[in-house]
């Protein structure tokens, strides 16, 4: 007998996907109504997932875990789905009779990440990673208005299948050594046939696809073309919680190797450095704002990585707590680049000239978030760096941690070159204040004072992380 109760979640996010799908089949289009529900929607669905996250069982004939690391990660989706949605209000780049399509796609995509933080079967797995992926590749497309959307859409889809093939490729090496498609089952032959090198080939290759989420290099291609092409609402998505659920995943199936893969361990390590590495240096020469935090986020995936990789209960609780520092400082990011440019266009530096004097609160968010991202105390990001880092020195990853803090003052610099314009930079014409009605000063507010208080008070949070992550111990 299934026990429902332990799905409402998922329930809940289906049934609002089918009221969008009813919305998108009348007749008159109306955007204020779609932003309407779909705000009020969303905050219902933190609701519903927060209600849910101490529930615990397996449903499916056990291929779906309702755990505390699940929950806490459809938490995170849920808010991160709101946040979106809280700044679709001036939907510019996407026609307004595709506005239901927009916000179905979005819940859809949600969804597929909430199933796949919860899989704990290769089938499951596979198909919840690629629906969220199909969903995301046609949401970039929705810019039809914009010249490169196309272009960025089949470059998104062409890489995102050939990791997808990898990925089924090594799940199927997976299984020929195992017998079962079941994790628990994995969990316990894995780390007997650890040290084969077929079998950490098949590990690679099936981490592939969630590496191709992450932006993890070599397969951070598609990023900056997929982030420029779409539209401003869909790249944060894309940076925000596709990043969560990547994150999610990736600590769930590497854990299976118990943190006796030495290979595994190396392999992971130069991923880190290069996606690190790769990343900063990239973003430093860019002008577009979308590509520069895109550059970002490769980088920023090679940081969690260091906590990930450390394979133990300090280096997974680091990389959730980093999953949720990502979020609210990608976000904060995006939610600022967004209101600098007024008609939906991608925002350059040049959007950001004046800022500071245009509208306050959005430079002051901007300031912090960057801080954040930069890892300066007493941030959020400054937290999530710091117990990722000490997770790998615990694991002997001294090295590792130092080009990481490398990497660290490299970001600094583009970084500030962001702020300057923000802040030094005078436009080249007059400008008027940037309209910032009261709900756009209260999530500014509400969004410095998280990355703030989160970085003085994280207590709670690492406590709910190692909480999430204490079924890998």
């Amino acid at each position: 007998m299934i026990n429902w109760a332990l799905f409402n979640t998922e329930i809940y996010f289906l049934i609002t996907a089918a009221g969008f799908l009813v919305l998108s089949l009348l007749p008159k289009a109306d955007a204020h109504r779609d932003y309407q529900t779909a705000l009020a929607l969303s905050a219902i669905g933190v609701g519903v997932a927060l209600a849910g996250i101490t529930q615990q069982g397996d449903i499916f004939a056990q291929a779906y875990r309702i755990d505390m690391f699940s929950q806490v990660f459809k938490v995170l989706l849920s808010m991160g789905l709101f946040l979106i949605i809280c700044i679709c209000s001036e939907l510019k780049s996407i026609p307004e009779r595709l506005h239901p399509e927009f916000y179905f796609l979005l819940v859809i995509a949600t969804l597929a990440m909430m199933i796949l933080v919860s899989s704990v079967h290769l089938l499951t797995i596979y198909i919840s990673l690629e629906l969220s992926s199909y969903c995301l590749y046609i949401l970039v497309y929705l810019r039809t208005e914009h010249k490169r959307s196309l272009s960025a859409t089949i470059r998104y889809f062409i890489i995102g299948a050939t990791a997808s093939a990898v990925m089924l490729f090594g799940l199927a090496i997976l299984y020929s050594f195992v017998g079962s498609a079941y994790l628990i089952d994995i969990v316990n032959t894995l780390p007997a046939i650890i040290d084969r090198p077929i079998v950490i080939i098949g590990i690679f290759f099936t981490l592939a696809g969630f590496f191709f989420k992450l932006a993890v290099f070599p397969f951070h291609f598609w990023v900056p073309e997929a982030y420029h092409g779409a539209s401003n609402q869909v790249a944060a998505y894309i940076a925000t919680a596709s990043k969560v659920a990547a994150i999610a995943i990736l600590i769930r199936v590497i854990a299976l190797s118990g943190g006796h893969s030495e290979y595994l361990a190396k392999v992971l390590i130069c991923l880190s450095i290069i996606s690190m590495t790769v990343g900063n240096l990239s973003a430093i020469v860019q002008k577009d704002l979308k590509k520069l935090l895109a550059y970002s986020s490769i980088a920023h995936a090679g940081y969690a990585l260091i906590g990930i990789l450390s394979m133990n209960h300090a280096g997974y609780s680091g990389a959730v707590f980093y999953a949720l520092a990502l979020l609210i400082l990608k976000f904060t990011c995006f939610f600022v680049v967004i209101k600098a440019a007024t008609e939906g266009q991608n925002p350059t530096m040049a959007h950001l000239a004046g800022l500071h004097q245009r509208s306050p609160i959005l430079a002051l968010a901007l300031l912090v978030a960057l801080f954040g991202l930069a890892g300066i105390p007493p941030t959020v990001g400054f937290t999530g760096k710091l117990l990722v880092f000490s997770a790998a020195i615990q694991q002997g990853y001294f090295f590792l941690v130092l080009i990481a803090m490398i990497n660290v003052v490299i970001s600094l610099y583009y970084y500030i070159l962001v702020l300057k314009a923000a802040y030094l930079t005078e436009p080249d014409r007059p400008l008027s204040e940037l309209p910032t009605p009261m709900s756009v000063k209260i999530l500014a507010a509400a969004m410095i004072t998280a990355i703030v208080a989160a970085g003085f008070f994280p207590v709670y949070l690492i406590r709910i992380a190692e909480a999430a992550t204490a079924v890998f111990i």
